[in-house]
């Protein structure tokens, strides 16, 4: 018997050209708004940055700093409008024709992203072969905390919450696809890898 094939993508620089965390934040709330919001957390980014913080940590405190209160569906509301807005202009085209063909062909398809679950989801149709794998937020009340619910998916997060997913792993071939230092473990962890595909004439 033939194993089924899983593929898994991660979504910020592989599946998009740009950094959709930052470009969320951007597009929701523009850009003066975004530049205070970074002045006001930059001791933060710089310890991050020279690696005396750790990067969840920073990235939980930007993303607090702008949603931290705000009523879930108004989020969510505001991830389908950027998703809506978004998706042919940072989409890779060849990335999102690898992802179409997968479905169609009946193969399981695992986007793992550090963005936030809730709007990388709206950059994709609903589909049952399809699952979204991303950071999760805090939800209290109705309302985000400003925390996140789950680890960053970045690194050996991405391989745990695949593992979490398809706890079998001698059922299935894994094809990953990454572009960054958040994808190696993912990409060691896969049986087939492609790193930085769907470039320009890919």
């Amino acid at each position: 018997m033939t194993a089924a094939t899983v593929h898994a993508f991660d979504f910020d620089g592989t599946l998009t050209c740009n950094d959709t965390f930052l470009e969320f934040i951007i597009y929701d709330k523009g850009m003066a708004r975004f530049l205070w919001g970074f002045m006001v957390n930059s001791p933060w980014i710089v310890l991050m940055l020279l690696r005396l913080y750790p990067n969840w940590k920073a990235k939980e405190r930007v993303f607090s700093h702008f949603y931290k209160g705000t009523p879930l569906d108004d989020f969510d509301r505001r991830c389908r409008k950027f998703g809506a807005s978004k998706k042919s202009r940072i989409m890779r085209p060849a990335g999102l024709k690898c992802v179409t063909q997968a479905l169609e062909a009946g193969q399981r398809v695992l986007v793992v992203s550090a963005s936030i679950e809730n709007w990388v989801r709206a950059f994709f149709t609903p589909h049952p072969g399809l699952t979204i794998l991303g950071t999760q937020v805090e939800v209290a009340g109705g309302r985000l905390t400003g925390r996140f619910l789950t680890k960053n998916c970045y690194g050996q997060e991405k391989v745990r919450r695949v593992m979490q997913v398809l706890p079998q792993r001698d059922n299935y071939i894994l094809v990953a696809y990454g572009d960054s230092r958040g994808d190696k473990e993912l990409l060691d962890y896969a049986d087939v890898r492609h790193y930085k595909p769907f470039r320009e004439g890919k």
